[in-house]
């Protein structure tokens, strides 16, 4: 069963706190954090700032970017701490306490909850939102570390969260915690380019009248390749065979360091009751004539309500309004007569009068 990152929150608050406790007596103030322009205090307390928000956000529900909290770090009696141990040690006192909040937050959300976050799509759910707080620990964590000096090296399963929720464009390598440090700019990685600019990538959801089309991360797509939900709740004798394998092409594109999450599988979700009823998606990027193939299934106790029809249009109608896409097409068996209403309840048209080699019909709609 997929973990929807309580667990992880709170590994990595308490593994940063067990490194960082016996150095409060340093000078976190004076001290930069490794190649931050911040001090060693400066980024734990935006640590603070990260979690408090992130958990304000998922439990408020929160849609607008305003919706950031700032806290101003104080003793409650209004007696400031006379040494760093007091100061430093009361810092970490409210990293514990914010990443509680945010575990809480994570652990309560319903399944569907999405709140506002810009990178890139402008919302993330539950699991989102614990990825990002255990990156801000992680990340932050080894930053002052590498300021005071010390070593730190997370769990690897910490980093591999990380990487399967919020960076699916990042080809995956053998050290998680390496690549996760390559990924956002600290360190070099054998055989890649150094990282410049980057950003983390929650997954992609588009609404129709009936459905979320919900992208599905590495992460859930290993999870349905290997026969196991997804993180989604599915309707009777769902999901079906080519949601699976749609899952595993996912999975495999993700391995090789060239999936594009927009262009890759999304789990059709009734928006009346959370259940998944069928898978939808592209088998790839579009090539350079712009062109990109999609494929769908449903459960068969979902079929006949038009679902593939309305998600179909949907997801026809996002791709065509970008620069990079200019026509989709779609290989149907000529005896498959309800998927070929549906393509043709879309605009597709048949490409040829005949079947191919493999005894496929194509359909193509132009932008």
């Amino acid at each position: 069963m997929l973990s929807t990152g309580g667990n992880e929150v709170d590994e990595a608050v308490a593994s940063a706190v067990a490194l960082l406790r016996p150095v409060v007596d340093r000078d976190w103030a004076d001290t930069n954090a490794g190649q931050l322009e911040w001090s060693c205090r400066q980024t734990a307390e935006h640590i603070v700032t990260d979690l408090v928000t992130y958990a304000a956000r998922l439990a408020g529900r929160t849609q607008s970017p305003y919706a950031r909290l700032d806290i101003t770090l104080g003793s409650a009696d209004g007696l400031a701490p006379a040494d760093n141990s007091g100061v430093n040690g009361g810092i970490l006192d409210v990293i514990t306490a914010t990443g509680a909040l945010l575990t809480a937050a994570v652990r309560t959300a319903p399944r569907d909850v999405r709140a506002f976050h810009p990178a890139p799509f402008r919302s993330a759910n539950r699991e989102g939102f614990a990825a990002m707080g255990v990156a801000e620990v992680l990340l932050h964590t080894h930053d002052v570390a590498e300021g005071l000096g010390l070593p730190y090296e997370p769990p690897a399963h910490l980093a591999e969260f990380v990487l399967t929720r919020i960076f699916p464009h990042v080809r995956p390598g053998p050290d998680h915690w390496r690549t996760l440090l390559w990924a956002t700019g600290r360190a070099g990685l054998t055989g890649r380019a150094d990282v410049t600019e980057w950003r983390w990538s929650n997954n992609l959801v588009l609404d129709t009248e009936r459905l979320r089309l919900e992208g599905v991360t590495p992460a859930a797509a290993a999870d349905l390749s290997a026969g196991g939900t997804g993180g989604f709740d599915w309707i009777e004798g769902g999901p079906f065979e080519g949601t699976r394998e749609a899952a595993g092409m996912t999975t495999k594109a993700y391995e090789a360091g060239v999936h594009r999450p927009e262009f890759g599988l999304f789990v059709l979700v009734r928006r009346e009751d959370d259940r998944a009823v069928g898978g939808m998606g592209f088998h790839g990027a579009p090539d350079e004539e712009g062109k990109a193939e999609v494929g769908y299934d449903l459960a068969e106790a979902a079929r006949g309500n038009g679902y593939a029809t309305e998600a179909l249009r949907t997801l026809a109608e996002w791709a065509l309004a970008r620069d990079d896409v200019r026509s989709l097409f779609a290989t149907i068996e000529p005896r498959n007569a309800p998927s070929q209403a549906v393509i043709a309840r879309v605009g597709f048209v048949p490409v040829s009068a005949e079947p191919d080699e493999e005894g496929l019909r194509a359909y193509e709609l132009r932008g």
